[in-house]
């Protein structure tokens, strides 16, 4: 009668039948056969086998093993006497087919043979078993695990029922169930972002740590004490596994907080050398495959940038709203540190700096890349910004202060710590600032402008009408004190050429001229108001010394009473500021009567002298700055009549 197991196995017995016949009949000819191990599931075997009462190296002794089947022994764990006993049987059963002892009994021989490899396949189940119990909840005892250890590694195994492979396939599929396990089944959708794809992958990362732990801590001792090493083995199990689930995760991982979760995870988290959590967990001596394929890999930083490109400019739209909101509020500006100050370029400095920290994290060739997308971002967000700034109703000293001091700040601290990669926004930079410092200056030209029309007039001689000058000056002044150096002494030595030229604007260009007592006491005021205008500019902290002659030269020259003298004066004028032309010369000599071959041989003089400042290379060349040339004169009647 066949046994019960067989007899509910139909399909195995032909199976595992159909296999034998073919080992016996290559025993015939090669010597005994080898039947591998079943599958995972299979039913335990008959236990009517014979019994064999021999000694095994599980550490139970012969009297303890007597009258046991090789199904007991198997479902007891004592894997290397079963597998000793299964040796014996199946090398007997060859020797007594090879005899023919079965001619007459051929039924008999095939369930014989049957009960042999169901047995096999009942060890080999009971391999799977252990295998999966191993890093359960209640794990398996130390003696199954080196039985098990003993079974994979015995040298007297025969190669054809690869035990090793089939153990290395059970650890295989362990690890890939026990992986797949962690998180829920599917991966996040792109909704919802990359709170939930991080919930995942840290519960993944915390199955993982726990079960190398295990394996290195505990397992590992174990088979070790059987000399056969099984730490490489689980980790390479695990990490292919980790690689399976993240391919998964990373097919349906979008936008850029998911895609930025999976890279960092798995360049960061994973990748790190203290992922395991203990400095005496070694990692294989060999190194292990990308867990990512470089394909995949550069699928997702690629992914990543152009949602990252999105993103930082959807920043800097909301940059862009924050500030339009301060200015809509009219909300005046802070003062930090003693200089107006605006959270423009704390923002910038903080998303530039937090999203190349965070691609640097995972690779250089990302941050490079993130890098050139602020940089290209900041590029097309600065004439934006400018433009709105100027077209709003905020345009005021403290506001326009407050923009070139972010400029700067962006200027000199972005290029300071990223010098390749914003070096071309040093242009841009610079020229919105000018463009701020220009509207500054626009502004108080357009204060003061009407107060020069004074100059030269009869009131001019008998009142001080620079004073109120003067005091919008100082009080412009007052907002330079907190612009960021060097715009401030920039701006302020602009203001002072800015007063010095459009107060000889108004002299030069006055039509009626001051005659005897007159002509002295406009001479005395002129020297009188460069004095005031010098004072003041000194005590403000101008460094543009250089506009320091010009007042007084043409004041000279206008109160000089020995005619000889106006020509030395007319040298120092002309050496002091080679900018001047011959239409400047014609003007300060209409400021008096000296008579027509007087005037013609001291404009021949000038005209000899500014050749020679064109022939040194021009009046740039020769002193670099620039007053005169700025100064338009007309042309009038009186002057040609007076000069020629």
């Amino acid at each position: 009668m066949q046994p019960a197991c067989i007899m509910r196995t139909p399909g195995l017995l032909r199976r595992s039948s159909r296999f034998l016949f073919r080992s016996l009949r290559r025993t015939l000819d090669n010597g005994p056969a080898a039947v591998p191990g079943a599958t995972n599931g299979q039913e335990v075997p008959s236990r009517a086998l014979d019994h064999v009462s021999r000694p095994t190296s599980t550490g139970a002794g012969p009297e303890e093993l007597e009258g046991k089947s090789v199904a007991d022994l198997i479902t007891e764990r004592q894997l290397l006497a079963a597998f000793e006993q299964l040796r014996h049987l199946e090398t007997r059963l060859v020797a007594e087919k090879a005899s023919r002892t079965f001619e007459q009994d051929p039924t008999g021989f095939a369930r014989r043979a049957m009960d042999v490899c169901l047995h096999y396949d009942a060890l080999a189940s009971e391999i799977d078993a252990i295998v999966n119990e191993t890093l359960g909840p209640d794990g398996v005892d130390a003696a199954a695990l080196a039985e098990l250890a003993g079974v994979v590694h015995g040298d007297f195994l025969r190669t054809p029922r690869h035990w090793r492979q089939h153990w290395e396939d059970a650890v295989r599929r362990s690890a890939q169930e026990r992986v797949r396990s962690a998180g829920p089944g599917e991966a996040p959708g792109a909704a919802e972002g990359g709170s939930a794809l991080a919930q995942v992958l840290t519960e993944l990362g915390s199955l993982v740590r726990r079960d190398l732990q295990k394996v290195q801590l505990e397992v590992h001792p174990v088979y070790a004490a059987a000399g056969f090493p099984a730490w490489e083995t689980y980790l390479r199990a695990f990490h292919g596994a980790v690689a399976q689930r993240l391919q998964e995760l990373a097919h349906n991982a979008r936008g850029c907080e998911q895609l930025y979760v999976l890279l960092d995870w798995a360049a960061n988290v994973y990748g790190s050398p203290d992922f395991l959590g203990a400095q005496n967990l070694a990692l294989s001596s060999e190194p292990l495959p990308p867990l990512l394929a470089p394909d995949v890999w550069a699928r997702l930083e690629s992914e990543y940038t152009n949602f990252l490109e999105t993103k930082i400019a959807s920043c800097f739209d909301g940059i862009l709203q924050l500030e339009q909101s301060r200015w809509a509020d009219a909300e005046a500006p802070d003062v930090l540190q003693g200089r107006y100050h605006t959270p423009l370029s704390f923002d910038v400095h903080m998303l530039v700096a937090e999203h190349v920290k965070a691609a640097g994290a995972i690779s250089k060739e990302l941050e490079a890349t993130t890098l050139q997308i602020c940089a290209r971002a900041l590029g097309l967000f600065l004439p934006r910004f400018e433009k709105a700034f100027l077209e709003s109703k905020a345009v005021n000293e403290p506001h326009l202060g407050a923009n070139i001091n972010a400029c700067e700040e962006l200027r000199t601290g972005l290029l300071a710590r990223f010098p390749g990669s914003f070096k071309e926004l040093e242009k841009p930079l610079v020229a919105a600032t000018c463009d701020f410092q220009n509207r500054l200056l626009r502004g108080l030209q357009g204060d003061v402008q009407p107060l020069f029309r004074v100059l030269c007039t009869k009131a001019w001689l008998t009142q001080d009408v620079l004073q109120p000058l003067m005091d919008k000056v100082v009080a412009f002044a007052g907002h330079l004190e907190r612009v960021a150096s060097p715009w401030a002494q920039e701006t302020l030595q602009e203001v002072h050429r800015y007063v010095v030229r459009e107060y000889l604007a108004h002299v030069l260009g006055r039509r009626e001229r001051f005659r005897g007592v007159e002509r002295l006491t406009g001479s005395q005021k002129m020297g009188q108001d460069a004095q005031a205008i010098g004072n003041t500019f000194q005590g403000l902290g101008s460094e543009a010394t250089w506009l320091g002659q010009a007042i007084p030269c043409v004041a000279d020259i206008l109160g000089e009473t020995y005619k000889d003298d106006i020509q030395r004066h007319l040298e120092t004028l002309i050496r002091s500021y080679p900018d001047i032309r011959r239409d400047h010369v014609l003007a300060i000599l209409s400021l008096r009567r000296l008579g027509r071959r007087r005037n013609q041989r001291l404009l021949q003089h000038a005209q000899e002298l500014l050749r020679a400042v064109v022939k040194a290379g021009g009046p740039r060349a020769a002193g670099g700055h620039v007053l005169f040339e700025e100064i338009e004169v007309p042309t009038s009647v009186d002057v040609l009549i007076t000069c020629i």
